[in-house]
């Protein structure tokens, strides 16, 4: 390479011939004169031209010598090191070089990484955030009852693409009880005849409710129904198998079929819901889901839900879920971050064998959020489930929300929640503070 820029020289030392003549001569140039002048810009250009092809080249063999500088540096790569410390001359003596050699030099002396950018580094590290809920209540609640304040959960989030065909998501919950994966798979992209799979933990997709992590809920808890019906905050979370596919439709509509396959084991000892006595007791979810653009500013999403497997009753016993979702949602273009409305839906009924006979129990939840501000929320919700595993009792409630959101990693939000657990009437205050620290990549709406 260095000979290739030597013969880049050959041009300007042949035009420069006729200016030294004349300065052997003792007849200086005039810079008056139209040759002479239009020769000095010529050189000039082509020096500038070639002090930048050395800079590029210096830069390509510093490149290339970065994996052997670990064995140590080799006379050859001394040399050369030492040229390039010496910097470009010119015939003119000690001319300064123009910018474009300033800045070709500074990129010299970037440090390599296996002759890639700086960007190598950051490659290979995964998007990793944490996420504090920060709970305070006040108000007695003999059915359900909660600590005057708790530091509920926090979300440690690890999240990366692995290649061109897969990536990796992996949440773990961080509870003052112990440590829980809350969720950790792979999910494959790139599947044939457009199929999209999910192998490891993950929550069930079945309805909405389920599907949201608790910093994603537009409540400090979660619907009646879902602590009867659908095993509480945990819900379906399970280890297993899930496939989806879009399915064509008509008239600009989206259609999602998912089937999914888990261990069977969902749901603790407060709100149990499946149990696998052995390997072959496996669960499974199928879900619908349909999502259409109304006006520009509103769209609608509905969904359907079934869900089976052996009930805590005994491994003779099965339990099924049905459920159907719908979430209405208008945002106007030029108001967009000032005002916008959700409303949300869901109904459950649940299917229970045991003994002496089978237990059948219907639940949903009704609510509406619409953003006055820019930074404030109000919204509201109706519950009404009845129990599993409890016949003829009808559980009750309304909730308040306030929220106001500083800016998008922090939230705060106070409600008032009132429920009749049969015959009982319990009155809460919930405040919650939310905050996100790193990157958090966005879940599914």
């Amino acid at each position: 390479m260095r000979r290739y820029a030597s013969l880049l020289a050959i041009p300007a030392v042949l035009l420069a011939m006729p200016l030294y003549s004349q300065q052997a001569a003792g007849t200086p140039p005039r810079a008056d004169q139209p040759d002479n002048a239009a020769l000095m810009e010529k050189i000039r250009d082509l020096e500038d031209r070639i002090v930048a092809m050395e800079g590029q080249i210096r830069q390509l063999k510093s490149q290339q010598a970065a994996p052997s500088a670990v064995a140590g540096p080799t006379p050859a790569t001394t040399s050369e090191a030492s040229a390039a410390a010496a910097g470009p001359q010119t015939q003119a003596g000690s001319m300064p070089p123009p910018a474009s050699v300033a800045a070709a030099s500074a990129t010299t002396q970037e440090p390599a990484l296996g002759g890639a950018g700086g960007s190598a580094a950051k490659a290979l590290n995964p998007d990793i955030s944490m996420i504090g809920d920060f709970i305070g209540s006040a108000g007695h609640n003999p059915v359900n009852s909660t600590s005057s304040f708790q530091m509920h959960e926090s979300e440690l989030g690890v999240q990366a693409i692995i290649d061109p065909y897969a990536r990796g998501d992996f949440f773990l919950s961080f509870g003052e009880q112990g440590v829980n994966l809350e969720e950790g798979y792979i999910t494959l992209t790139a599947l044939p005849a457009g199929l999209v799979a999910k192998v490891g933990k993950f929550r069930g997709a079945f309805g909405k409710v389920n599907t949201q992590h608790n910093h994603v809920l537009p409540w400090i808890d979660r619907p009646l129904v879902s602590n009867n019906l659908v095993a509480g905050e945990d819900g379906i979370d399970d280890a297993g198998v899930s496939v989806e596919r879009i399915l064509p439709a008509p008239k600009g509509i989206f259609m999602e079929l998912t089937g999914q396959v888990f261990r069977g084991d969902s749901g603790d000892q407060q709100h149990p819901l499946y149990r696998a006595y052995s390997n072959s007791d496996v669960s499974a979810i199928a879900h619908l889901r349909t999502y259409k653009d109304i006006t520009e500013s509103t769209n609608i999403d509905l969904g359907a839900s079934y869900s089976r497997g052996y009930s805590t009753a005994g491994p003779n016993f099965l339990t099924h879920l049905y459920g159907i979702d719908a979430a209405l949602r208008w945002k106007p273009l030029r108001r967009s971050i000032y005002h916008s409305f959700v409303g949300r839906g869901e109904l459950i009924w649940s299917q229970r064998q045991q003994l002496p006979s089978e237990q059948r129990a219907f639940g949903f939840y009704a609510s509406g959020d619409y953003q006055l501000a820019r930074r404030w929320f109000v919204g509201g919700r109706y519950d009404r489930s009845g129990e599993a595993d409890k016949a003829n009792l009808i559980d009750k409630g309304f909730s308040a929300v306030l929220t106001y959101w500083p800016s998008e990693f922090s939230q705060i939000r106070g409600q008032y929640e009132f429920t009749r657990y049969g015959n009982l009437d319990v009155h809460q205050l919930f405040m919650q503070v939310q905050f996100s620290l790193g990157a958090h990549g966005a879940h599914p709406f």
